[in-house]
């Protein structure tokens, strides 16, 4: 049982970090589209903004229905990248209790 455990805790662990750095590239895309620094009618640049749009704002969305927006900012993707964390920390210390019991500390 172990030896299916401890490799989906891996797998979790790095989906869950891609995830992240999709949330901080949706993040910085919009602040750049914001300010004018990337052009949007850039093929290239749509494609990708609209990819990250699509991985994100579901999640974006759900977080927004339960926690307004102050003074026009969006507190969701920190809500979302402090869930993250707080799953991969679980998931880390379930590893680690699986190993020793498994080793018998």
């Amino acid at each position: 049982m172990d030896l299916i455990i401890l490799p989906l805790i891996w797998i979790a662990n790095a989906v869950l970090n891609i995830y992240f750095w999709v949330v901080i590239g949706a993040v910085v895309s919009s602040w750049l589209v914001t300010f004018g620094v990337i052009n949007t009618k850039n093929d290239f640049v749509r494609t990708l903004l609209d990819v990250l749009y699509r991985l994100t704002e579901p999640v974006f969305a759900t977080i927004r229905r339960v926690l307004p927006t102050l003074s026009g900012i969006d507190f969701s993707p920190i809500v979302v990248l402090i869930g993250l964390e707080a799953f991969r920390y679980f998931l880390n210390l379930l590893a680690v209790k699986l190993v020793m019991v498994k080793s018998g500390i």
